[in-house]
């Protein structure tokens, strides 16, 4: 599995607090399969990640939203985080990454809350997934078939419930991109 994915470059979308493990179980698999994974947000500097309730760790933003094409990335990680994806969800730039990676049929990771911004974008309806179990209404009132699983994939969709679901929701974007 080492370096398997080089060459692959996988743009992590986030705003501050995000669900710190969340960015960085993925990323580190990803980086460790030979992947170039970059943190994008809405303003260049730094973005703060959070362990459930308090503020965490302080993560180099590589590029704005604004800023990036999709082209230049394989896939796209949304990790959730209540504050992250409450504000990410209304960024007409974040938004308009997700649509032109669905678009272009990129893999599309969403875990836990990151599921708040695919609603805002409407590209939910008629897709099976999963997320925390707080956004089963919202996903399934915007058209999601919700189910309770470690990782669902729906075509090129892949998500999970909750940070206890990295390491295999990790493992399934690998193999998405690996494939």
């Amino acid at each position: 599995m080492v370096n398997s994915l080089n060459g692959k470059r996988v743009a992590f979308l986030v705003t501050d607090g995000f669900e710190q493990v969340e960015l960085t179980g993925p990323k580190e698999a990803l980086d460790q399969a030979g992947a170039q994974t970059e943190i994008l947000s809405a303003k260049a500097g730094t973005v703060k990640g959070w362990n459930h309730d308090k503020p965490a760790d302080d993560f180099p933003v590589a590029n704005t939203f604004q800023a990036v094409n999709i082209d230049q990335y394989d896939a796209v990680v949304l990790p959730g985080g209540v504050q992250n994806s409450d504000t990410i969800r209304i960024d007409e730039n974040a938004q308009q990454l997700v649509k032109s990676a669905a678009s272009a049929g990129k893999p599309i990771a969403v875990i836990c809350h990151g599921g708040w911004l695919l609603i805002s974008a409407g590209l939910v309806d008629g897709k099976t997934m999963t997320s925390y179990k707080t956004l089963k209404d919202d996903l399934v009132n915007a058209g999601a078939n919700w189910v309770d699983q470690e990782v669902v994939k729906d075509g090129k969709l892949i998500s999970s419930r909750q940070p206890d679901d990295v390491p295999a929701f990790s493992q399934a974007l690998i193999d998405a991109l690996a494939a």
